[in-house]
């Protein structure tokens, strides 16, 4: 009868124990042991979430301080609502992001699943009710506040939802590289100009448009390199961190790098539904208001999405080739030894 580890004979008293890898010191864990460690509270760590959280948080506040900013100083109603609708996606997209990562921190010690989506959600909800009172009590009290307060609290309560996701360090990866990104996009606007320039835009409008299309894409391509770069090392400095300090620990495999390289592009388009449901009667009031600021709202609508996909499918690929790079010929080399 085959006594191969893990049948029925086995576990036979004539059978002895399992002995430690040479080198190795009595009672460490075996190559099996470790592959074969289950996901748990280890696995559900993200670490560096509370830092993460703050830096979301001062984001959010940012782009609510800049969108209140610029609604202020407009000179007219008109140009404030146009603003508005303008500086709202994002508004969104940070209290996404805010919501998802204080969360992540609120929850990152928590084992059970029912229990840590319940807190995720509270704390997104905390979020979003913050962001609500602060623009209510700064911003001018309308309709447009009233929008901007009701769709950044519903943005912060989904993002908080996300976090309560089983594997904490994805949602981990996806919050930093979506932050990351959108710090690069607000930072890239001072070179819209002189790459417009060199893109050749000139007294024609069929330039301008053909120009802005060009810089729109380089945007959105160098958004989706960032965003895949930073997922791909926060889940790499995440399962480092976690073997120095637990020396074993099961490793996130691929589609938590595709989930995480591509959650830039996905909170993005999730910003456009959010826009799109909440936000409906902002973007509706703005594009009321001229034939131009009709089409000029549907134009960024549209170039919304296209960033998004962009983002989102750049991001996914840089994090996929970024993390095979990583794996060796493991598979060829087992098959070569087992035909041996």
């Amino acid at each position: 009868m085959s006594k191969q580890p893990g049948s029925s004979t086995a576990a036979e008293p004539d059978q002895p124990a399992t002995e430690p890898a040479v080198g190795s010191p009595a009672g460490s864990p075996s190559d099996e042991t470790v592959e074969a460690a289950p996901a748990g509270s280890r696995l559900a760590h993200a670490p560096g979430a509370l830092v993460l959280a703050v830096l979301s948080l001062g984001w959010l506040a940012a782009m609510l301080w800049s969108t209140r900013a610029a609604i202020t100083s407009a000179a007219a109603g008109v140009t404030a609502i146009s603003l508005s609708a303008y500086a709202l996606p994002g508004v969104i997209t940070a209290a996404l992001v805010a919501g998802a990562a204080v969360a992540l921190a609120a929850t990152n010690r928590l084992g059970r699943a029912t229990l840590r989506f319940l807190a995720a959600v509270g704390a997104g909800l905390l979020v979003g009710l913050a962001a609500a009172v602060a623009v209510n009590l700064t911003y001018a009290d309308n309709a447009t506040t009233n929008t901007i307060a009701g769709t950044t609290a519903a943005a912060a309560i989904i993002g908080g939802a996300m976090a309560g996701a089983r594997n904490a360090r994805v949602v981990g990866g996806l919050a930093a590289a979506t932050l990351a990104a959108q710090v690069f996009v607000v930072l890239f606007s001072r070179a819209r100009d002189p790459l417009s320039d060199l893109f050749g835009a000139g007294d024609t409008q069929q330039s301008v448009l053909d120009a802005a299309k060009w810089v729109s894409r380089t945007e959105s391509l160098l958004a989706g390199l960032i965003a895949g770069l930073v997922a791909y090392l926060y889940l790499a400095w995440a399962r480092r961190r976690a073997e120095r300090r637990d020396g074993a620990v099961a490793e996130v495999r691929w589609p938590g790098y595709l989930v995480a390289g591509a959650g830039a592009g996905l909170l993005l388009l999730l910003t456009e539904v959010i826009i799109r449901i909440g936000g409906r009667g902002l973007l509706d009031l703005a594009a009321a208001l001229s034939e131009a600021d009709q089409v000029a709202q549907t134009a960024l609508g549209t170039s919304r999405v296209d960033n998004g996909i962009w983002v989102l499918f750049v991001g996914a690929l840089t994090a996929l080739v970024l993390f095979g790079r990583t794996l060796g010929p493991r598979a060829v080399e087992d098959e070569d030894e087992s035909d041996s």
